[in-house]
């Protein structure tokens, strides 16, 4: 009888789960297993040495993941591990009994052959516990499409097996298990490295904004940010500020030979539902060159413009930064496609202008909350999923123009109150030029009473105080204080930036 190339036969000493895995056709190689963990053993260099990220769930023997979940444990603590070091921790380990106790962990080490190719044998570890994975993934796919009842939405099981799939092909289907604290240290203390390292303040993906990164951090992977302001604020314009920044930080950390995980830039994708690739274009080289985009979009430039434009554009030509403008997007689709990006050019950051254009599954579409709910709880489940940051855009309601006081509020969130709730962090961005421009006086004449002048002297000192500014409110944040910060924005060129300090501002009545 033939065997099939993929299953191996398990080793003397194999347990239970073994057989019960070679009975249903699993994929697995158990000697591989305890070839690898005595490799370890013998030398626990080989563990830094691996070219795949090797997890103790990726073993098929339990035995062996709970040994190599100890191994990462204790070299964490900078200890040295061997059989001996390991007995402690093994001696009431029920699965060890059968195999002569705490004596197997020495025949682990007994031939040393792992030591031969230590590598070979953690991808074979790896690449076997995806195929077993992938057998789990097609087995719910049929069990799945053989329900024919009426509640089952065939849209949504191919959703659900692309999603599935995706983890498999990302590694991360054999790492659906609850981590242990060990784990999730591990990566808590990664992050607290790359703030660290980048100065003591980025933690996440940088903003490009030095003021937003000292508040908030960075912008954390698995988090859902809301940006939010009314039609005229900017929304747009800072989130291609923040899609550039990223995306030029991980393009000049790799040129400067710096490894991108250890870079706190992103490539980025940038979902589009308003307006077109090449109007968001316009406005990123608009940005670069200093060129106004109404400039631009009618062609009166100069020749050095033209020169600053053709460099500007060689420079963004390069840039990790992919733009996705297909109207109508429903929120099933925008995560398909965020799925292959991710793949594909591995993004760590996504951006969606904006929330309120993108559709649901079309269930409940009567009830546009709840389609706003589906549409948000999507996103949070898509940043988690990925393990990045998705910035989404979302109008505010028309309740702000009708206060006096025109700063942003939660309840501002237009159509639902999920928004706020699934969201980690919120943003207001609010320009209090756009609404003091909205009661500028008439320009007093000669003939003007001293009322009038007056009155237009107060509104012309008040313009002073905020013509380019912005406050950028973080009116949520699950990682630290809520509070404003202060922008500069040059409305011809759609750019935001840092305010210099205070000393370094220019004086406006200098010559």
């Amino acid at each position: 009888m033939a065997t099939d190339p993929l299953i191996f036969s398990a080793p003397p000493h194999a347990s239970a789960s073994d057989s019960a895995g070679a009975a249903h056709g699993l994929p697995a190689n158990t000697e591989a297993e305890a070839a690898f963990l005595g490799a370890v053993l013998i030398d626990n260099r080989v563990v830094e040495e691996l070219t795949k990220p090797l997890s103790p769930t990726h073993f098929f023997e339990p035995l062996h993941g709970r040994i190599y979940e100890r191994i990462l444990q204790l070299l964490d603590r900078k200890a040295v591990v061997t059989p001996v070091t390991l007995i402690p921790y093994f001696q009431k380990d029920e699965a060890l009994q059968p195999l002569g106790g705490t004596a197997y962990l020495a025949r682990l080490t007994g031939d040393g052959q792992g030591l031969l190719a230590p590598r070979v044998l953690a991808e074979q570890i790896y690449d076997l516990a995806l195929l077993r994975e992938l057998v789990k993934v097609g087995r719910d796919l049929v069990q799945s499409a053989m329900d024919t009842s009426s509640s089952v939405e065939p849209l949504d099981q191919i959703e659900s097996a692309e999603s599935a799939l995706y983890k498999v092909a990302d590694g991360a289907g054999t790492n659906n298990e609850a981590k242990s604290f060990g784990e999730a240290t591990r990566v808590a203390i990664a992050g607290i490295e790359k703030a660290f390292n980048s100065g003591g303040h980025v933690s996440g993906k940088t903003s490009g904004l030095d003021s937003l990164n000292q508040r908030i951090g960075g912008l954390h992977d698995s988090d859902l940010i809301i940006l939010a302001g009314r039609p005229g604020m900017g929304k747009t314009s800072l989130a291609t500020n923040i899609a550039f920044n990223a995306a030029d930080r991980l393009l000049r950390d790799q040129e400067a030979g710096i490894a991108p995980d250890k870079s706190i830039g992103a490539a980025t994708a940038f979902f589009s539902l308003e307006m077109s690739a090449d109007q968001l274009a316009t406005r990123i080289l608009a940005e670069q060159s200093g060129i106004s985009s109404s400039a631009l979009r009618m062609g009166k430039i100069s020749r050095d413009d033209f020169q600053s434009l053709s460099f500007a554009s060689q420079r963004l030509a390069q840039l990790p930064l992919y733009i996705d403008d297909t109207p109508a997007l429903t929120i099933a689709g925008l995560r398909a496609r965020a799925r292959r990006l991710k793949r594909r050019h591995n993004i760590g950051l996504i951006v969606v202008d904006y929330l309120q254009l993108l559709q649901g599954s079309g269930k409940g579409n009567d009830n546009r909350v709840n389609e706003i709910s589906e549409i948000s709880r999507g996103l949070k489940t898509l940043a988690k999923e990925l393990s990045l940051p998705v910035i989404a855009l979302s109008q505010l309601s028309r309740a702000v123009e009708q206060r006096e006081d025109k700063r942003p509020q939660l309840s501002d969130l237009r159509e639902s109150g999920s928004i706020e709730q699934d969201a980690d962090m919120v943003w207001f961005i609010m320009r209090e030029e756009y609404y003091h421009n909205a009661i500028k006086p008439d320009f007093p004449t000669e003939t003007s009473s001293p009322d009038v002048v007056e009155k237009y002297r107060i509104w012309e000192s008040r313009h002073e105080e905020v013509v380019n500014k912005a406050s950028l409110i973080i009116a949520k944040q699950r990682h630290g204080s809520t509070g404003s910060v202060q922008l500069r924005f040059e409305s011809e060129i759609t750019k935001f930036s840092d305010l210099a300090p205070e000393e370094m501002r220019p004086d406006p009545y200098s010559e």
